[in-house]
């Protein structure tokens, strides 16, 4: 663990403070959910928590079922990184923190879709440095009680590949199944 020389007091309701920039630092945004551990040392640790991730070994099985149907490469997010990847590098992305760009689609609850070579591709992690690695991709969000849990992603990096309307269906039937999930 890495201490911050950061000291709070808990106020009469039992609340303590994380400061700001530990917030900013870890993506912690207002009404992001914490998971509470504690340890035998009477160590308390706070982890965002991320309901998809609760599925990751499933993800991967998922996303393995998709790359091999589509041919493409699949990864599926939680709202900060991707927990799962399939048909591609997992260096390249697994575990990797989402772009912004990519981030603000998810929490927008949009679906992205690049039909044609020519558009630009978004970003999928901080490390894609705004590079054109993929020639064509779909994104939807997985939304679980209303709430953006995460998204299902399709991409290509071949010349002529184009993403449709069948690959649309497909990362939407995927989402929805992960969705599910959830209430399970």
């Amino acid at each position: 663990m890495k201490a911050t020389g950061v000291v709070r007091r808990i106020d009469d309701l039992g609340r303590i403070v994380i400061p700001k920039e530990i917030r900013r630092t870890l993506h912690i945004k207002e009404g992001d959910p914490l998971e509470i551990f504690t340890d035998k040392e009477g160590e308390i640790i706070l982890k965002k928590y991320s309901p998809i991730g609760e599925l990751s070994e499933f993800a991967t099985g998922y996303a393995e079922t998709l790359s091999k149907t589509t041919g493409h490469i699949a990864c599926i997010t939680d709202k900060d990184t991707v927990i799962a990847v399939s048909g591609g590098s997992k260096k390249e992305f697994l575990e990797q923190a989402l772009s912004p760009e990519l981030e603000k689609v998810i929490e927008n609850k949009e679906i992205y879709t690049s039909k044609e070579n020519n558009e630009i591709a978004l970003p999928i992690t901080q490390n894609d440095n705004k590079e054109r690695r993929y020639n064509s991709q779909v994104i939807y969000p997985i939304i679980a009680d209303g709430d953006v849990i995460g998204s299902v992603i399709l991409l290509s990096k071949e010349q002529n590949t184009k993403m449709g309307d069948t690959e649309l269906k497909v990362v939407q039937s995927a989402a929805g199944f992960l969705s599910s999930q959830m209430d399970v």
